[in-house]
Protein backbone atom coordinates (compact mmCIF):
# COMPACT_ATOMS: atom_id res chain seq x y z
CA UNK A 1 0.00 0.00 0.00
CA UNK A 2 1.80 3.43 -0.81
CA UNK A 3 1.26 5.86 1.52
CA UNK A 4 1.69 10.10 1.45
CA UNK A 5 1.80 12.33 4.72
CA UNK A 6 -0.04 15.26 3.33
CA UNK A 7 2.23 18.07 3.38
CA UNK A 8 1.25 22.01 4.43
CA UNK A 9 0.46 23.01 1.12
CA UNK A 10 -2.14 20.77 0.37
CA UNK A 11 -4.44 22.34 3.44
CA UNK A 12 -2.75 26.34 2.18
CA UNK A 13 -5.99 26.08 0.05
CA UNK A 14 -9.49 27.01 -0.19
CA UNK A 15 -11.22 25.18 2.75
CA UNK A 16 -14.13 23.80 0.74
CA UNK A 17 -12.01 22.77 -1.29
CA UNK A 18 -9.48 21.18 1.28
CA UNK A 19 -12.88 19.36 2.68
CA UNK A 20 -13.99 17.46 0.40
CA UNK A 21 -10.70 16.24 -0.56
CA UNK A 22 -10.34 14.78 2.69
CA UNK A 23 -12.29 12.29 2.30
CA UNK A 24 -10.67 9.30 1.84
CA UNK A 25 -7.67 10.51 3.62
CA UNK A 26 -6.38 9.01 6.66
CA UNK A 27 -6.35 10.25 10.20
CA UNK A 28 -2.98 8.08 11.57
CA UNK A 29 -2.49 8.16 15.52
CA UNK A 30 0.75 6.49 16.74
CA UNK A 31 0.28 5.03 20.01
CA UNK A 32 1.97 2.86 22.71
CA UNK A 33 2.87 -0.70 21.66
CA UNK A 34 -0.49 -1.98 24.42
CA UNK A 35 -2.96 0.16 22.36
CA UNK A 36 -1.55 -1.58 18.50
CA UNK A 37 -5.14 -1.99 16.66
CA UNK A 38 -5.50 -5.39 15.69
CA UNK A 39 -5.50 -6.86 12.43
CA UNK A 40 -7.93 -5.14 9.92
CA UNK A 41 -10.16 -6.53 7.04
CA UNK A 42 -11.49 -5.22 4.44
CA UNK A 43 -14.55 -3.29 4.07
CA UNK A 44 -17.12 -1.57 1.70
CA UNK A 45 -14.86 0.74 -0.13
CA UNK A 46 -12.04 -1.66 -0.85
CA UNK A 47 -9.93 -0.19 2.20
CA UNK A 48 -7.69 -2.63 3.77
CA UNK A 49 -5.62 -1.39 7.03
CA UNK A 50 -3.41 -3.55 9.14
CA UNK A 51 -1.87 -3.87 12.20
CA UNK A 52 1.98 -2.00 11.70
CA UNK A 53 5.31 -2.54 13.69
CA UNK A 54 4.77 0.71 14.61
CA UNK A 55 1.82 0.59 16.76
CA UNK A 56 -0.41 3.28 14.30
CA UNK A 57 -3.98 3.20 14.57
CA UNK A 58 -5.96 4.31 11.19
CA UNK A 59 -9.44 6.14 10.37
CA UNK A 60 -10.41 6.55 6.80
CA UNK A 61 -12.14 9.86 7.14
CA UNK A 62 -16.23 9.80 5.75
CA UNK A 63 -17.28 13.08 6.80
CA UNK A 64 -16.26 16.56 7.38
CA UNK A 65 -17.48 19.79 7.84
CA UNK A 66 -15.62 23.03 6.57
CA UNK A 67 -15.30 26.38 8.86
CA UNK A 68 -13.70 29.41 7.06
CA UNK A 69 -12.92 32.79 7.86
CA UNK A 70 -13.85 35.97 10.46
CA UNK A 71 -17.17 36.27 8.51
CA UNK A 72 -18.39 32.61 9.01
CA UNK A 73 -21.04 32.68 12.28
CA UNK A 74 -20.59 29.65 13.12
CA UNK A 75 -16.75 29.44 13.21
CA UNK A 76 -15.14 29.56 16.38
CA UNK A 77 -13.12 32.73 14.74
CA UNK A 78 -16.03 35.01 14.29
CA UNK A 79 -15.34 37.30 17.49
CA UNK A 80 -11.66 37.47 16.65
CA UNK A 81 -8.66 35.91 17.72
CA UNK A 82 -8.56 34.02 21.24
CA UNK A 83 -6.32 32.20 23.02
CA UNK A 84 -8.71 29.04 22.36
CA UNK A 85 -8.95 29.58 18.79
CA UNK A 86 -5.57 31.08 18.59
CA UNK A 87 -4.25 27.81 16.46
CA UNK A 88 -7.04 28.65 13.54
CA UNK A 89 -5.04 32.23 12.79
CA UNK A 90 -2.16 29.82 12.67
CA UNK A 91 -0.21 27.78 9.75
CA UNK A 92 -1.85 25.13 7.84
CA UNK A 93 -1.66 21.73 8.38
CA UNK A 94 -1.84 22.03 12.17
CA UNK A 95 -4.19 20.83 14.54
CA UNK A 96 -7.04 23.10 16.69
CA UNK A 97 -8.39 20.73 19.19
CA UNK A 98 -11.31 22.23 21.37
CA UNK A 99 -12.95 21.10 24.43
CA UNK A 100 -16.88 21.04 24.29
CA UNK A 101 -19.60 20.71 26.48
CA UNK A 102 -17.21 20.32 29.05
CA UNK A 103 -16.65 16.26 28.05
CA UNK A 104 -15.34 15.96 24.47
CA UNK A 105 -12.49 16.74 22.89
CA UNK A 106 -13.25 17.84 19.03
CA UNK A 107 -10.21 17.56 15.90
CA UNK A 108 -10.20 20.05 13.03
CA UNK A 109 -7.16 20.29 10.79
CA UNK A 110 -6.30 24.44 10.10
CA UNK A 111 -6.25 25.50 6.64
CA UNK A 112 -5.84 28.57 3.99
CA UNK A 113 -2.69 30.94 4.84
CA UNK A 114 -1.31 32.31 8.43
CA UNK A 115 -3.41 34.75 8.91
CA UNK A 116 -6.64 33.87 8.06
CA UNK A 117 -8.95 31.95 10.76
CA UNK A 118 -10.16 28.16 8.92
CA UNK A 119 -9.86 24.34 9.72
CA UNK A 120 -12.19 21.20 8.58
CA UNK A 121 -14.02 19.37 11.33
CA UNK A 122 -12.95 15.68 11.43
CA UNK A 123 -16.87 14.44 12.11
CA UNK A 124 -17.35 10.48 11.00
CA UNK A 125 -14.48 7.78 9.81
CA UNK A 126 -14.08 3.97 9.43
CA UNK A 127 -11.75 2.07 11.86
CA UNK A 128 -11.52 -1.08 13.49
CA UNK A 129 -12.51 -2.00 17.25
CA UNK A 130 -10.01 -3.82 19.53
CA UNK A 131 -11.46 -7.31 17.60
CA UNK A 132 -10.48 -6.45 14.52
CA UNK A 133 -13.84 -5.63 13.19
CA UNK A 134 -14.61 -2.42 10.72
CA UNK A 135 -16.51 -0.04 12.48
CA UNK A 136 -17.96 3.59 11.72
CA UNK A 137 -16.83 6.17 13.96
CA UNK A 138 -19.98 8.38 14.09
CA UNK A 139 -19.33 11.67 15.30
CA UNK A 140 -16.63 14.04 15.74
CA UNK A 141 -16.68 13.53 19.43
CA UNK A 142 -16.13 9.61 19.05
CA UNK A 143 -13.21 10.38 16.27
CA UNK A 144 -11.13 11.78 19.37
CA UNK A 145 -11.83 9.24 21.51
CA UNK A 146 -11.03 6.75 19.13
CA UNK A 147 -7.79 8.19 18.17
CA UNK A 148 -7.24 8.92 22.11
CA UNK A 149 -6.71 13.13 21.07
CA UNK A 150 -6.77 15.75 23.11
CA UNK A 151 -5.96 19.20 24.08
CA UNK A 152 -2.05 18.74 24.15
CA UNK A 153 -2.11 18.29 20.13
CA UNK A 154 -4.09 21.72 19.65
CA UNK A 155 -1.45 24.06 17.96
CA UNK A 156 0.94 21.45 16.41
CA UNK A 157 1.45 20.56 13.21
CA UNK A 158 0.27 17.33 11.78
CA UNK A 159 3.13 15.47 11.59
CA UNK A 160 5.24 11.58 12.77
CA UNK A 161 7.00 14.04 15.45
CA UNK A 162 4.01 14.45 17.05
CA UNK A 163 2.80 11.42 16.58
CA UNK A 164 -0.97 12.62 14.81
CA UNK A 165 -1.13 13.29 10.79
CA UNK A 166 -2.70 12.55 7.35
CA UNK A 167 -2.19 10.12 4.92
CA UNK A 168 -3.10 10.09 1.11
CA UNK A 169 -3.10 5.70 0.27
CA UNK A 170 -4.24 6.06 -2.78
CA UNK A 171 -7.97 5.65 -2.24
CA UNK A 172 -9.98 8.16 -4.55
CA UNK A 173 -13.94 8.38 -3.67
CA UNK A 174 -16.39 8.62 -6.85
CA UNK A 175 -18.09 12.20 -7.10
CA UNK A 176 -21.50 9.88 -6.98
CA UNK A 177 -20.72 8.69 -3.57
CA UNK A 178 -19.52 11.94 -2.23
CA UNK A 179 -22.70 14.71 -0.49
CA UNK A 180 -23.18 17.85 0.84
CA UNK A 181 -25.26 19.51 2.88
CA UNK A 182 -25.88 21.44 5.68
CA UNK A 183 -23.63 22.09 8.91
CA UNK A 184 -24.82 19.97 11.97
CA UNK A 185 -25.87 21.74 15.32
CA UNK A 186 -25.03 25.55 14.37
CA UNK A 187 -28.66 27.22 14.68
CA UNK A 188 -27.41 29.97 16.14
CA UNK A 189 -25.47 30.79 13.86
CA UNK A 190 -28.84 32.36 12.14
CA UNK A 191 -30.39 30.76 9.03
CA UNK A 192 -27.93 31.52 6.22
CA UNK A 193 -25.11 29.93 8.03
CA UNK A 194 -26.69 27.54 9.33
CA UNK A 195 -27.83 26.56 5.79
CA UNK A 196 -24.37 26.78 4.02
CA UNK A 197 -23.86 23.57 2.48
CA UNK A 198 -20.49 23.17 4.00
CA UNK A 199 -20.71 19.34 5.29
CA UNK A 200 -18.88 17.08 2.98
CA UNK A 201 -19.53 12.99 3.65
CA UNK A 202 -19.22 9.47 2.03
CA UNK A 203 -22.93 7.74 1.27
CA UNK A 204 -22.74 4.17 2.54
CA UNK A 205 -24.27 2.44 -0.91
Amino acid sequence: MKRKKLSPVFFERDTLAVAKELLGKFLVRRLPRKSAPAPTPKFGVGVNLRKSASREVAMMITEVEAYDGLNDRASHSRSGKTARNAPMFGKPGHWYVYFTYGMHWLINIVTREAGYPAAVLIRRGFAVDSKGEPIQVNGPARVAKFLKVNGKFSGLAAGMKTGFWIEDRGIRIPARKIRRGPRVGIDHAGKIWANKPWNFFIIQQ
